[in-house]
């Protein structure tokens, strides 16, 4: 299957009635694992994937290690996958089409470019971003304001500057529109009413089960970095029992066995 044809696969279930979760993966095994769970697609994120080359979050990797992990993980698995390439680092438009050429169907465009990530981007040039980036590829552009992640401004104008920017992008060409940090059902109501177009909520915890979700009208769900840092999780209590007690359950425990691992990738190449 070619990426035109992965990418209208992606876009079209963001419309399908259904909602639509994503796990997001940090390499190519754990892709492959949430791939023979039967998800219809991946995403990636930038935290997971930074970790792993011994980077922080916030666009501090380079993105040269950021997309040859994404060109991994598309190459090795058949559903589409959608990148994480945060605020498109120093040229979104660029770097859109590099995700493209990695074989990557979609990609996430933050709205705080800065070191200050309570500096959102004028919304007009992140407008004139998505547009260019619209121009020159068949991304599925999942755009991402981050008023309430960042706690920026009034709370009580939150909604409505959320809902202003985000519509403003869906208006420039975005097709999907990202609102990390929001948890709460009727806030998430409140969006999903007001935006011209398929909302995504960040799972965290606390967030509404998938059911509640979907009955809110919310069209697409990610896991962000959560899934990478649950192993870092697992890392550490199995270092902890390892140093502390001599044993071994926290990591033969419900472990992929050494065979299916290698049996998984193996199936690929």
């Amino acid at each position: 299957m070619t990426q035109a044809q992965k990418a209208d696969i992606f876009r079209e279930l963001h419309h399908r009635g259904r909602i639509l979760v994503l796990p997001n993966a940090w390499d190519v095994a754990s892709a492959r694992v949430f791939e023979d769970a039967g998800f219809p697609a991946i995403a990636t994120t930038s935290a997971g994937v930074a970790a792993v080359f011994g980077y922080p979050d916030r666009q501090q990797i380079p993105s040269e290690l950021m997309l040859d992990m994404v060109r991994r993980i598309a190459g090795a698995v058949s559903v589409p996958v959608t990148a994480d390439v945060e605020a498109g680092y120093d040229d979104p438009a660029a770097t859109a089409l590099a995700v493209m050429q990695a074989g990557a169907v979609g990609m996430n465009l933050e709205d705080t470019p800065n070191d200050d990530p309570t500096a959102l981007a004028d919304i007009g040039r992140q407008a004139e971003i998505i547009r260019a980036i619209r121009a020159k590829t068949n991304l599925v552009i999942n755009a991402r304001t981050d008023l309430f992640l960042f706690g920026v401004g009034d709370p009580a104008t939150r909604v409505d500057r959320a809902v202003q920017r985000l519509n403003t992008y869906r208006d420039a060409g975005a097709d999907s529109l990202f609102v990390p940090g929001v948890i709460d059902a009727d806030t998430i109501g409140k969006l999903s009413q007001a935006v011209r177009g398929p909302l995504n909520i960040l799972a965290v915890k606390g967030t509404p089960p998938i059911a509640e979700l979907q009955k809110l009208g919310v069209a697409r769900v990610t896991i962000g970095s959560g899934a990478a840092r649950a192993a870092l999780g697992l890392a550490r209590r199995i270092a902890k029992e390892l140093s502390e007690q001599g044993t071994y359950s926290a990591f033969t425990d419900d472990a992929i066995s050494y065979v299916d691992v290698n049996r998984m990738l193996a199936a690929k190449r």
